[in-house]
């Protein structure tokens, strides 16, 4: 393709500045390539900054631990080149039945020292949820913690800092090899990476449908609650033994979803998985639950925010919550963890697509900018694997 006269010239532009694209962003710049970031609004808005910035690398399973591995050193190093805050607590899980705590077991005896096994006693005493509660619990100690409200803008302008350029403000109507035509006039790149999470379908629908790709929203909350003591870790419980592919990849967590889909069908229903993260004011993020569609209704029903308030008010023993923020997450999901699709020469799609993009989102745009530079990608294996 002939690049007209005043178009602009990069070596990579990147559509979409949620997590993916600003790791793919930082993976082309620190190869010293002139990078630039198209993105349709002012600012990020998307999932990459609604979710709980729980970085739970250790309970993913086959390529999602090893992108997750790898971004786990990235994060590290953007807290101390971006002043991003990341904080080592590790993860904290509370198990409440015997299944639970069954899973927990098999998953210790599987991953070695990435895992912590705890006593009823130990648990209580790292939580502050209501006593007796807790059969056992777990401590995964690699796992860390971010802030997604601050990440997201110190990673841009750690970016910017380094040379990227980015254009907010500016839509993308359509991608070929070598060009991206958007709204304020077309940009010309030897690599396009497309990071457009959820709305990749609008630029290739036919790769999406490919790919059984949809939308999954889910609601969430920011809560004020009078804990006895901080929340030392984020927190998973019985609901996301289910839902981790390291978890998932039991024997045990086979009866144990049917156990809770029994006995909860109504937490079934809404495809609940209960974790809580504590934010440096001391708010509590609670979530989530799932719904899926290729499109989402913007309408939330009270009755699932009524179910995240319950069970959060008998897990720490409260009377009382204090809701302070509601709101709806959406990103793409699909049957597969990830997709990876290189549709045309010099083009790249990229996507997380179960919900596990701010965990192993970096680690991925490494592992293909890696590769459209001619590298091999630089997939750190977790510790305990050949």
């Amino acid at each position: 393709m002939s690049r007209g006269a005043g178009v602009e010239q990069f070596d990579v532009a990147v559509v979409g500045s949620g997590v993916i694209g600003l790791g793919a962003a930082l993976a082309a710049v620190a190869r010293g390539l002139r990078v630039v970031v198209i993105e349709r609004g002012s600012e990020p808005t998307g999932a990459s900054i609604r979710n709980f910035g729980h970085l739970c690398f250790t309970p993913q399973h086959g390529l999602a631990r090893e992108f997750g591995s790898t971004s786990r050193e990235i994060w590290l190093k953007l807290a101390v080149d971006a002043g991003v805050w990341v904080r080592e607590a590790g993860t904290l899980i509370a198990a409440r039945r015997d299944d639970e705590f069954a899973v927990l077991a098999e998953f210790a005896d599987a991953r070695g020292a990435e895992v912590e096994l705890l006593t009823a006693a130990e648990t209580d005493a790292r939580l502050p949820i209501a006593p007796g509660v807790a059969v056992g619990g777990a401590f995964l100690p690699r796992d860390l913690q971010a802030n997604p409200r601050q990440a997201l803008g110190a990673i841009t302008a750690h970016l910017a800092r380094m040379g990227v350029e980015f254009r907010h403000r500016t839509a993308v109507g359509a991608v070929r090899s070598g060009r991206v035509e958007t709204s304020r006039g077309p940009i010309d790149a030897d690599e396009i990476v497309v990071a457009a999470n959820h709305d990749l379908d609008l630029l290739y629908p036919d790769l999406a449908e490919r790919h059984g790709i949809e939308r999954c929203g889910l609601d969430m909350l920011r809560v004020a609650a009078n804990l006895t003591a901080p929340l030392a870790s984020p927190l998973l419980t019985g609901w996301s033994l289910v839902r981790y592919g390291g978890f998932a990849a039991t024997g045990a967590a086979g009866a144990l979803k049917r156990r809770l889909h029994a006995e909860e069908p109504m937490l079934a229903a809404l495809d609940l998985n209960q974790m809580y993260t504590q934010l440096p004011d001391g708010s509590l993020i609670v979530g989530d639950t799932h719904y899926r569609g290729t499109s989402i209704a913007p309408f939330q029903p009270e009755a699932a925010f009524e179910a995240l308030l319950d069970v959060t008010r008998e897990l720490f023993g409260l009377s009382e919550v204090r809701v302070l923020e509601r709101w709806q997450g959406v990103y793409a999901s699909g049957p597969s963890d990830f997709l990876i699709e290189r549709p045309e020469p010099g083009v790249s799609v990229i996507a997380a697509t179960t919900g596990i993009g701010m965990t192993t989102g970096l680690g991925l745009a490494e592992h293909v900018v890696a590769g459209i530079t001619g590298e091999r990608a630089t997939i750190t294996a977790p510790k305990g694997t050949a």
